[in-house]
């Protein structure tokens, strides 16, 4: 089999939030027999190892993850609710092999509690209480189905489309490894869904066509008298069609760490129910060779750039913003870690405030790019009066709009002294006298 390229997926968590990813492992001391799957820390999205996670392939009754969050967001009262099983519902489930309630089938007009059909699909994964719930909750089960694909849409779940709420084969009813790690995710927070996925087996409640039975559960990766059990195993949600093979999305916790794995299409080799055993394999491998670390600290300055403006500082501290905490490989320490920073500008003014976002930095971690990081401010820089009065002076008398006044002005002083030369000309034409000679009597007058 095709050895997988693992992509180790470090998230930088401030408040929790702002993801990266890095570096390439192998998980080398095991073979994978599934197309596709990961394994990853659903506290910070981190994803430390992927198979053909992006790739577009069939769910199985995954599926009835989102049939169980639709109908957990859409009644408000599981306890009073009735859900009945209608004869539309028997027409669409007939023939298709999908898992039915109680061994022989919801009949006709059957009716239970809407706490007991959430078990039901969940547990035993029952694809005609799906159908019934379809219809009690969307109306029709194509009302239904759109409302699944609006929610995958909500949620960010772009390589996924539904077109039952069982999870029965359809070349159009698709996901990928990813999007069901998120959808997990998602139905995982949910107590009411989670609870029941942690149910070895389930009592159900007698109703008009059956007496009260109990069922087991179709995950045997949580019971403990099964061949695969997994002991620290919490919930999960099996599939199985022949073109989706065996599939398992699951969540185990120890020692703190939680971790989520997706396994799409493992294959059954001579009886092996591949599914629990990748999964359990990955699950301790995250928690042998992984742990939370913090391994940049944001209060340490990490570069500085020039600053103008204030009396005080010519520089400004930079930091991480958040620093760097996320779950690495154990080996891994801060020397590991690499960076290349990237100021929005190469010099500062003041004021400037902490916590200003002042650039970014891309992280590697292993020779790779594993993503970028907020640079802020160290410190809080207050500007000096004198120097903004300044600098504002300056910036006035040589904007635009003074440079056209000064323009304006000397065109102006230049039309004016072109004006007074020109006039002072015609001044002196006109003071010009004209010579009249003077006559013999007035020669002789004065003598």
């Amino acid at each position: 089999m095709k050895k997988t390229i693992i992509s180790l997926v470090l998230i930088l968590v401030l408040l929790l939030s702002t993801g990266i990813t890095a570096g390439a492992f192998n998980i080398n001391n095991y073979e994978m027999h599934h197309k596709a799957g990961l394994v990853a820390y659903p506290e910070n999205d981190t994803i430390i190892y992927e198979k053909n996670a992006d790739l577009k392939i069939y769910p199985a009754s995954i599926a009835k993850l989102m049939t169980a969050i639709v109908m957990v967001e859409n009644i408000k009262n599981f306890e009073t609710e009735t859900i009945v099983f209608s004869k539309e519902a028997m027409n669409r489930i007939l023939g298709t092999g999908s898992a039915v309630y109680a061994g022989d089938g919801l009949k006709i007009g059957e009716e239970m509690k809407a706490s007991e059909a959430l078990a039901a699909l969940l547990i035993t994964s029952s694809g005609d209480v799906a159908y019934a719930i379809s219809e009690h909750v969307g109306g029709t089960t194509e009302n239904f189905v759109q409302m699944m694909n609006d929610k995958a849409k909500e949620m960010g779940l772009n390589g996924t489309h539904y077109t039952n709420p069982v999870g029965l084969h359809d070349d159009n009813l698709y996901t990928t490894a990813r999007d069901i790690y998120y959808l997990a995710k998602y139905a995982f927070g949910i107590e009411q869904i989670k609870s029941l996925l942690s149910h070895t087996s389930y009592t159900f409640e007698a109703t008009n066509f059956h007496d009260s039975i109990t069922l087991p559960a179709s995950n045997l990766m949580i019971n403990p008298n099964s061949n695969v059990y997994y002991r620290y195993a919490v919930c999960g949600k099996t599939g199985f069609t022949s073109k989706a093979g065996r599939c398992l999305v699951s969540m185990a916790e120890y020692s703190g760490y939680t971790y989520i794995a997706v396994v799409l299409d493992a294959k059954t080799i001579n009886g092996s129910r591949n599914e629990f055993i990748d999964s359990a394999n990955m699950f301790r491998w995250a928690f042998n060779n992984f742990e939370f670390k913090s391994v940049l600290d944001a209060s340490t300055p990490v570069t500085e750039a020039p600053l103008h403006l204030s009396g005080e500082y010519d520089y400004l501290p930079i930091c991480f913003e958040g620093g760097l905490k996320t779950i690495l490989p154990k080996e891994a320490d801060a020397s590991t870690i690499e960076y290349n920073l990237k100021l929005n500008q190469e010099e500062f003014r003041a004021p400037v405030k902490k916590g200003d976002v002042v650039g970014s930095a891309d992280i590697f971690y292993a020779e790779e790019k594993i993503g970028t990081l907020n640079l802020v401010a160290g410190q809080t820089i207050k500007a000096s009066p004198l120097l903004v009065f300044l600098d504002s002076a300056k910036k006035f008398l040589t904007s635009l709009p003074m440079k056209i006044f000064y323009l304006v002005l000397a065109c102006v002083i230049v039309v004016f002294v072109l004006a007074v030369i020109i006039l002072n000309k015609g001044k002196k034409q006109k003071r010009r006298v004209k010579y009249v000679p003077l006559t013999k009597e007035e020669r002789d007058d004065l003598k």
